[in-house]
């Protein structure tokens, strides 16, 4: 990616943040010493910033010049909780807590247009809002700042944000119109049925053999009750029951995630879950209870602006990706603000950085911290909002 002498000059700069942040990651809406560090941040360049965003989050406002439009740039802050794996010099300082997501390279790319911002106020046209996001993980940030109007205040009219993404080549920009991230939810099932020993079965209800129907039956939800046009995952990841080899198990306890691009898909999903639920109760003679948390929306990138965007960027840099089972809260300013999410590809085989995300060995080249600035950056001056 062809890089402004601008951003060249502040490489070193964006290196030494994100190496800061990664030593410092927290948990969601506990991000107070990234909080603290990007204050300070924003302090020395003599930037004002409107803080207790949730507690932890900022928000930066800059004033363009001639003013038609507010654009917002999102970064998120909070990290996962697992422990690093990685031998970095700069690796995690916080037992158990890593940012193994890139949220630290998002916060530093976000610092880095703040400064470039600052030192072109000049060149600004239009409206610039930069916010520090906590939470996205988890419970997500991002439906309380839109409820508490953060975003209204400011007149936000378009909003962009990135993650770094380890399943695209470096520097590349991986990105679609209309749905990419999947809507998400939830579930937790709680089975009831009645212990006896091991060698007398027929006075007790297995809730092993419940849950193993269960999590065999429910994948027919999928196959046979969804349209195969209509992309759609139903995964358990957790299983829990029993208390020894020869005693019949009294209960269990089954964790899992819907994933869909349609609301009507997902809906349909968890009625026909709780119908499978209702047969099983009545098969085996026992109590289910079955919690749905809807989590987050799908992604919907508008049309016009992602037409916009790409034609802002360099056309190699540029690959139309497939949509993606995960999910991210950027999502909720989308249902209320047109917007465009794109990936920033990491991976480089040569020098290991081949991890996925929510690895303990994830980790990338510095260098790519230039590429986010330089692809916000490109949009700007695209939209003649930034003359540099």
């Amino acid at each position: 990616m062809k890089l402004s002498t601008e951003i060249q000059d502040l490489q070193e700069e964006l290196q030494k943040i994100r190496r800061d942040l990664h030593q410092i990651p927290e948990l969601s809406l506990e991000e107070y010493k990234t909080s603290q560090y990007i204050q300070k941040y924003l302090q020395s360049l003599n930037i004002k910033f409107e803080g207790d965003v949730l507690g932890t989050g900022l928000i930066v406002y800059f004033k363009g010049t001639n003013p038609t439009k507010t654009y917002c740039f999102r970064a998120d802050m909070d990290a996962l909780g697992m422990q690093e794996e990685t031998e970095l010099d700069f690796k995690s300082t916080h037992s158990c807590k890593m940012h193994a997501c890139g949220h630290d390279g998002h916060m530093t790319i976000v610092l880095g247009l703040a400064k470039l911002l600052n030192n072109n106020k000049s060149k600004l046209k239009d409206n610039v809002v930069l916010l520090f996001q906590p939470a996205e993980e988890g419970p997500g940030g991002a439906l309380p700042i839109l409820e508490k109007g953060f975003l209204t205040k400011y007149g936000v009219e378009e909003v962009y944000g990135l993650h770094l993404f380890p399943g695209l080549e470096e520097g590349k920009i991986g990105i679609r119109p209309g749905a990419m991230m999947s809507q998400n939810g939830e579930f937790d099932i709680h089975i009831e049925g009645k212990s006896a020993h091991g060698a007398m079965p027929h006075i007790g209800t297995d809730s092993i053999q419940i849950a193993s129907e269960m999590v065999v039956g429910m994948q027919s939800i999928i196959s046979r009750s969804i349209n195969p046009i209509d992309p759609a995952v139903l995964t358990i990841g957790r299983l829990e029951a029993g208390e020894k080899r020869n005693i019949i198990a009294k209960s269990g306890v089954l964790e899992g995630t819907i994933r869909t691009f349609s609301q009507e898909v997902y809906d349909r999903i968890k009625e026909r879950m709780m119908d499978f639920k209702k047969g099983i109760e009545v098969s085996y003679r026992c109590q289910i209870n079955m919690v749905f948390r809807d989590m987050y929306p799908a992604v919907y990138n508008d049309e016009y602006l992602t037409k916009i965007f790409i034609e802002s960027q360099e056309k190699n840099r540029i690959e139309i990706v497939d949509p993606i089972m995960l999910a991210e809260d950027f999502a909720f300013y989308q249902k209320q603000i047109p917007g465009v999410f794109f990936f920033l590809g990491t991976r480089n085989e040569e020098k290991g950085f081949i991890h996925p995300l929510h690895n303990g060995r994830f980790d990338f080249d510095e260098k790519i911290l230039a590429y986010g600035l330089q692809a916000f950056v490109n949009l700007l001056a695209y939209r003649s909002a930034l003359e540099i």
